[in-house]
């Protein structure tokens, strides 16, 4: 199967190139808002409807800003230290879902003493909200073409056209010049779409849908994305900077996503035994 090359911008309004990546962004936080204002109009809820526009403001910014230095420190380091204005230049692209993760976590935290909520109460709240903003971002990555996997025999592995995806035939396959095509690849943007994005939502709006113990759902979370993400890392192919940190399979995204299914086990554990209803 050839991958389906697509135009990464929607569409251009006058010099102004929009691009499907952005639009993916604002999909996710468009769904976020709607999910979030339903769920806020319940009984016995966090927050008030008009509060999800406060919310999602800060819940952007820390997903912004947290993304883009979370890359810098976890993905770019030596390059940053080489170059430290890098950080600012987010055209160049480079965003990181753990950093964008302890960005939201900060933004929860400053938003919880605004409004004087607890800070789990909050995150228990929001986590069901955000898989579909992984599936949106997922979607923009296989759009723009980027984060593919290793090669694989799967019948919907995808071959790779290299004169459109040099970084990708030369840098991380290590192709020989002339080269068409890469050798059939792991979709993983696909996979993590469906897993970090669906299923992982159906998983805790199911889940949350009935009243829990304060951290559970955080603690549901953590763990879901964590084992998803770790599973899928095993097909991805790491950032051709760092490659594989230890024996020869371990990534970045794996060391990264290993605490969050321990500290997510940690929350269940406390939730369920102090019982204390969000």
């Amino acid at each position: 199967m050839i991958f389906p090359e697509f135009d990464s911008v929607a569409v251009h309004i006058g010099p102004l190139a929009v691009r499907w990546y952005g639009l993916m962004y604002l999909a996710g936080f468009a769904a976020a808002w709607w999910l979030g204002r339903l769920r806020a109009a319940r009984p016995g809820a966090p927050i008030a409807p008009q509060q999800m526009d406060d919310l999602l403001f800060y819940g952007a910014l820390g997903v912004i800003v947290g993304g883009r230095i979370g890359y810098t420190l976890f993905y770019s380091f030596d390059s940053w230290l080489d170059d430290p204005l890098q950080l600012f230049r987010i055209w160049e692209g480079g965003m990181s879902f753990h950093g964008g993760f302890l960005g939201v976590l900060v933004a929860m935290w400053w938003y919880g003493r605004r409004i004087r909520r607890r800070f789990f109460v909050l995150t228990d709240f929001i986590a069901p909200l955000v898989p579909l903003g992984l599936l949106a971002g997922r979607m923009g990555n296989f759009i723009n073409g980027e984060l593919w996997g290793a090669p694989g025999n799967v019948p919907w592995a995808m071959q790779v056209p290299c004169a459109s995806h040099a970084s990708l035939c030369w840098d991380k396959l290590g192709l020989s010049a002339g080269t068409a095509l890469t050798p059939p690849l792991h979709p993983t943007q696909l996979y993590e779409a469906a897993l970090e994005g669906l299923l992982l939502f159906l998983l805790l709006w199911v889940f949350s849908a009935r009243s829990r113990p304060i951290m559970a759902v955080s603690g549901m979370f953590l763990v879901g994305y964590g084992l998803f993400r770790f599973a899928v890392e095993f097909v991805r192919m790491p950032d051709v900077q760092l490659g594989y940190l230890a024996y020869g399979w371990v990534t970045m995204g794996q060391l990264l996503s290993a605490p969050m299914i321990v500290v997510g086990i940690v929350l269940l554990i406390l939730a369920y035994r102090n019982q204390g209803r969000a």
